[in-house]
This record gives structure tokens, C-alpha cells and sequence, in this order.
């Protein structure tokens, strides 16, 4: 990918980043005000659709997290495949030191998480939550700091939060399913299978990919596999030239509108759903997200990646400090988004009379803001440093 079109992602990351934070905040100022009736009923609001005879509904939650953020994993499956094909991952020396320390940022993470919650199998489904690394939150800390932070920083944590993504992708396939329905399934294979021989006959018209990926969608919400991975399965059909421009097409919609859209409808957690106690607040699920993204992070990235150039396995980023390493591995803990699309995989409605649900936003949030604010400070401080000699 030419420098000229990683800034160019960047920048468009970067904003993104601020839109999210304030869509967030919006979300907590809602329901924790007046308008918190507004914002409940808003998050319960039935949508149908329908042809003839048959229909779909839902509440508008729902449809935000199984089919919105459908586009959401096509961008991200689209951006693997290109990035692997003809960008930054098409080469074993590219690919492993960011891939080892997404590793290590997922490992640790859960670890931690696991530390505070061993013994008490509910919770523990939460233990993916902390992996989650929010590019979008990542690259806009970055951002703050302009062109202090080389290049090949950028492109580092880029590569990193990429294959963070990829792992969200394979931890949600394998551990957050429901039952399963052998009928539904076969029909998304079997769609799948079209998918790959339409990519094989080198159609590269985007119709017929679309509306056999519309139809693949509807299996797999059906399925008890999560509805999103179907976006993941259409991207890696999709041909690269036909990629190249879905991503163009689709990447500020993501950025500007299906993110926030996510953060507002996720992110507002009411103060009144935490029973009153220090002891509430600071739960076992609260304190192993926080402590899971802001000090599995950091020991994950940091460590794995301290090893790996150390063993001799993958160089150092261009024109990078180790001051600066430990700044990208604390920013690393922003998790946000997927930490928060992941937790309402891991808790759904109605499973605990436990506010399982406030305790993985405020975890989110404190963990998130934590690893941001103390990052850019380091980042800043070892860029003027560096700038200073």
C-alpha cells in the first residue's frame, strides 16, 4: 500500500475515532438524564421486513448488531484480504512481528480477565472481551500527534489491530454460538460455495456477490452461527479489483455512520443499573476488562514484541524507540467497539439478574480510557524526546 493511501486511511480512522468517542459520550449522557426512557425504548424499538407472506423483526438493537455491523465485518474481511494479497501482510517478514504481538495482545488480556473470574463459569463467558483492539479509537490517538509518530508506527499498529480483528472474527465463530441448525447451515454453505465459484468464473460485476452475500446473511442470523460472519465470508469472495473499489465505496459509511450508529445504540450504560456499593462497581467482570485492556495489553503487545525483536525473529518498526513501542502497546488497550459488540455476545439479555451488562461498559470504558490517555502521553513524551536530540 503506497504511503500516499495509508495517510490517507489514517486520516479517515483518525476522525473516525473522534466521531465515535462523541456518539459514546452521547450514549451516557442519554441514559443517565431525562431522556434515559427515550434512549431505552429507542434500543426497543420493533422493525420488520417483509415479502409476501413472509417477515422479519426485530428490535432495532438487533438489527444494528446482526445486520448493520454485517457491513462492518465486510470492510474488515475486505481490508484482511487486500492487506494480505498486495499491501502490508503479503510477506512472512511483514507479517510476523505485528501478528506475534496480536498474539500476545489477546493472550494476556484473557489471562487477566480469567485471574479475576476463575471459578465462576457465567462470568467467564466474558473472557474475550478485554482481546479487542478499536483501530479506529487506536489510529485517532495517533492522529493527535501528527507526523511526530513515524510512518512505520502507523503501519505497525494498523497491521496489529488487523489481525486483532481476525482473531475477533475466529474467537466470535467458535465460542459464541447457539444452537445450531444443521439445515441453515448447509444452505450457507452451499452459498458460500456459489460465492467462491462466481469469484472462480472471474464475475466480477458486484450484484450477483451481493445479493448471494444478502441471502448467505439471512442463513447464518438463522443458523445460531453470529449473523456478522457472513460479511467476513462474502469479503474474502469478493474479487481484489472489485475489493479495492467496495472499500473505497464503503469504508466512509462504516467510519462516519455504522460505527457511531454501533457506539450510541452500545456505549450508554446508566449509573442506576449498578446496585449501589464500591463492591458493585468494582466487580470481578468490571475489574478483569479494565485490568485486562489496560494491563494485558500491555504486558501482551509489549512483551511479545520486546521477544520477538530481541530473538532475532522480526526487526524493530523504521525509525522507532522502545519508549515508543510501550506507547503503541498502551494504546493497544483501547478496545471499545469490539469490546463492546463482544460483550453482548458474551451476556445477552435476560442471562444473569446481574447488571452484566453496566459492568462490561464501565469496564470498557475506565479500561479504554486509561490505556488512551496514559499512551498518548508516553507517545508524546518519547516523540519529543526523540525530536529534541
Amino acid at each position: 500500500m503506497p504511503k500516499k493511501l495509508i495517510r490517507k486511511f489514517l486520516q479517515l480512522e483518525a476522525i473516525g475515532g473522534i466521531i465515535l468517542f462523541c456518539a459514546a459520550l452521547l450514549a451516557i449522557c442519554f441514559d443517565n438524564s431525562r431522556l434515559a426512557s427515550v434512549y431505552e425504548n429507542l434500543l426497543a424499538f420493533p422493525v420488520s421486513i417483509g415479502f409476501g407472506s413472509w417477515s422479519l423483526s426485530k428490535h432495532l438493537l438487533e438489527w444494528i448488531n446482526d445486520g448493520l455491523m454485517v457491513v462492518f465485518f465486510l470492510i474488515v474481511g475486505l481490508e484482511i484480504k487486500k492487506e494480505m494479497i498486495s499491501g502490508e501482510l503479503n510477506s512472512k517478514a511483514k507479517v510476523f512481528l505485528p501478528l506475534a504481538a496480536a498474539l500476545g495482545g489477546m493472550l494476556c488480556p484473557a489471562l487477566v480477565f480469567w485471574a479475576f473470574n476463575n471459578g465462576n463459569a457465567l462470568a467467564m463467558r466474558g473472557w474475550a472481551i478485554p482481546t479487542a483492539t478499536d483501530i479506529a479509537f487506536s489510529l485517532g490517538i495517533l492522529s493527535l500527534l501528527g507526523s511526530r509518530v513515524p510512518i512505520s508506527l502507523k503501519i505497525f499498529l494498523t497491521a496489529l489491530a488487523i489481525f486483532d480483528d481476525l482473531g475477533a472474527i475466529i474467537i466470535i465463530a467458535t465460542f459464541y454460538t447457539t444452537k445450531l441448525s444443521f439445515i441453515a447451515l448447509a444452505l450457507a454453505g452451499f452459498l458460500i460455495f456459489i460465492l467462491f465459484l462466481l469469484n472462480y468464473l472471474n464475475i466480477r460485476a458486484l450484484t450477483p456477490y451481493m445479493l448471494t452475500g444478502f441471502l448467505l446473511w439471512l442463513c447464518v442470523l438463522n443458523s445460531g452461527v453470529h449473523a456478522t460472519l457472513a460479511g467476513v465470508a462474502l469479503a474474502f469472495a469478493i474479487p481484489l479489483k472489485s475489493t479495492e473499489y467496495l472499500i473505497k465505496i464503503l469504508h466512509p459509511w462504516v467510519v462516519f455512520f455504522i460505527l457511531p450508529v454501533f457506539a450510541f445504540f452500545n456505549a450508554g450504560v446508566s449509573f442506576q443499573d449498578v446496585p449501589p456499593g464500591i463492591h458493585n462497581i468494582f466487580s470481578p467482570v468490571m475489574l478483569g476488562i479494565a485490568c485486562g485492556l489496560f494491563l494485558g495489553k500491555l504486558a501482551g503487545v509489549f512483551g511479545t514484541t520486546f521477544l520477538t525483536v530481541k530473538l532475532k525473529l522480526a526487526p524493530m518498526p523504521a525509525h522507532s524507540s522502545w519508549p515508543q513501542i510501550f506507547g503503541i502497546a498502551l494504546v493497544c488497550g483501547v478496545g471499545f467497539t469490539m469490546s463492546f459488540f463482544v460483550g453482548t455476545l458474551a451476556y445477552p439479555d435476560g442471562i444473569s439478574s446481574e447488571p452484566l451488562q453496566a459492568w462490561v461498559r464501565l469496564g470498557v470504558i475506565f479500561g479504554s480510557l486509561a490505556s488512551g490517555l496514559l499512551g498518548y502521553i508516553v507517545l508524546r513524551l518519547s516523540t519529543k524526546i526523540i525530536n529534541s536530540r
